[in-house]
């Protein structure tokens, strides 16, 4: 019965949280993020998103760690590049990287990771090519950014998930 209620309780629960963080409290608002929180939890389980099969916790927790350190090297990069190379002529750009990894959750991942690191943006995955298509902040070589990702994410996505 609660199952049919609420499919994705914590969902639910984190969605009525967060919709209380960015509004006032007031009986009004915690009836209406109760609702809303209730709405999506339903559209969710009409996705049926499929579980992720993780096959190896350790990588995950040593991406996890990969990643956070990624995140704030990249912070100080982009950082020095608005503050101290003003009169250097950066070079911004597109890029299409080549993936084999073909697990949606995987994808998901590295979509998540290449966004979440500054001075690079995923912005098209194409399946039927097998191709990825990023922007990045300091374009210096193509070819070490296709490295970066196929070596440091990539390969271990595929370990983790496929």
């Amino acid at each position: 019965m609660i199952g049919r209620i609420l499919p994705y309780p914590l969902l639910t629960v984190s969605l009525i949280l967060f919709w209380m963080t960015i509004n006032s409290f007031s009986p009004g608002h915690l009836l209406l993020g109760t609702a809303v929180a209730i709405f999506a939890s339903w559209a969710m389980a009409s996705l049926r998103p499929p579980k992720p099969r993780i096959r190896n916790w350790h990588l995950l927790i040593k991406l996890i760690a990969i990643v956070l350190y990624d995140i704030i090297r990249s912070n100080i990069a982009v950082a020095s590049i608005i503050l101290f190379r003003r009169d250097r002529k950066i070079q911004s750009g597109f890029l299409t990287i080549p993936l084999d990894i073909r697990d949606p959750m995987g994808l998901a991942v590295l979509a998540v990771i290449l966004t979440a690191t500054p001075g690079s943006a995923w912005l098209e995955y194409n399946s039927s090519q097998g191709t990825l298509l990023i922007h990045v902040l300091d374009n210096v070589n193509e070819a070490s950014w296709t490295r970066l990702i196929k070596n440091r994410y990539e390969k271990m996505l595929m370990e983790i998930f496929e």
